[in-house]
């Protein structure tokens, strides 16, 4: 666990918890970018992170302006190092298992390697991310942040000119691989038996020179050099040197309980699971917040990310300046 200030640790925490201005659950780009601005407008901030970003993965993160090429993981250092030089900042490291409506406003519980965080904050704002899942092929973890990649925006220019292979399973192929081929002159789509085309999308994708392989994938080829190609459930190795993956992404929101006696329901979530905010953050329920991947659309570049957070941040400020709704009173 880290702090800052005068925070104390969960161990040697008071009888009487203080109660913060707002609780930031998630130290990726969105959340870092929320706390920052949230301290320096004069707000409490406990920021709470398991340290398990989901692109952990990946050797660098590109788009962000005066960082582009740097790891994610030294961003989320310089981010967190930032806020951490402000005494109005806590920063602990906890896997939070309840997030719940209390009198003091919210009630936020997490534990970390044996030791309980148990916290009191006036609003919530979620910036946890997604789970990522992946087609179920041996290799694609090996290869996965290097030769191939989740995010298109990020990481597709330096793929342009590579032979790539693009593995898609969802419903969504057809736009996922045109989006690509605007970088890629050689690329396959593998749908591996899964993701469905109809006559029109095969045709869509023809006009664009992508082609289709509607073939099940065995595994992906390749060694510490890098990626080699993909092979097929019938022996076939087509040559490819990297390329992208669509995964599923799932938010685990298990710990999110607002539907207590006497709080209000839980918060609007889209078909995805995602939570539905309006445009500068504000979930259905009053005193929670929720910013970055965790919102529609879902995953964004981490400059997006931080620039929501920094508009969740003075939404947040300026709610609390004019009075947020009591909790117990939105259900009346």
């Amino acid at each position: 666990m880290s702090t800052a200030g005068s925070a104390a640790g969960p161990t040697d925490a008071p009888s009487t918890p203080v109660v913060h201005d707002v609780a930031v659950i998630g130290a990726g780009p969105a959340g870092l970018s929320a706390a920052l601005n949230l301290v320096r407008a004069k707000r409490t901030v406990l920021l709470v992170d398991a340290n398990r970003p989901r692109n952990a993965a990946t050797l660098r993160s590109h788009g962000f302006l005066t960082r582009d090429g740097i790891s994610p993981l030294e961003l989320r250092k310089l981010g967190r190092a930032e806020v951490e030089q402000y005494p109005e900042a806590t920063i602990v490291q906890a896997v939070v298992d309840l997030v719940t409506p209390d009198a003091d406003g919210w009630r936020l519980h997490g534990t970390w390697r044996g030791a309980e965080v148990d916290a009191r904050a006036r609003t919530v704002v979620v910036a946890t991310g997604l789970r990522e899942e992946f087609p179920a092929l041996p290799m694609l973890r090996a290869f996965y942040g290097t030769a191939v990649h989740s995010c298109v925006e990020c990481d597709a220019y330096e793929k342009a000119g590579e032979p790539l292979a693009f593995i898609c399973e969802t419903d969504d192929v057809v736009d996922r691989a045109l989006l690509i081929a605007a970088w890629a002159d050689d690329l396959i789509v593998y749908t591996n038996g899964v993701a469905p085309l109809d006559d029109a999308g095969r045709a869509r994708l023809a006009r664009a020179g992508v082609v289709v392989d509607e073939r099940v994938i065995e595994d992906l080829e390749g060694d510490r050099t890098g990626m080699t190609g993909v092979r097929l459930v019938d022996g076939h190795v087509e040559p490819r040197t990297g390329g992208f993956v669509r995964p599923t992404w799932h938010a685990d929101l298990d710990w999110l309980r607002t539907d207590t006696p006497g709080a209000p329901t839980a918060p609007e979530r889209d078909a995805h699971g995602l939570l539905v905010v309006d445009r500068v953050g504000r979930t259905t329920v009053p005193g929670l917040y929720a910013v970055g991947d965790v919102t529609p659309p879902g995953p964004e570049q981490l400059i997006v990310a931080a620039g929501h957070g920094a508009t969740t941040a003075a939404a947040v400020h300026r709610d609390l300046v004019g009075g947020l709704v009591d909790l117990r009173d939105a259900v009346q």
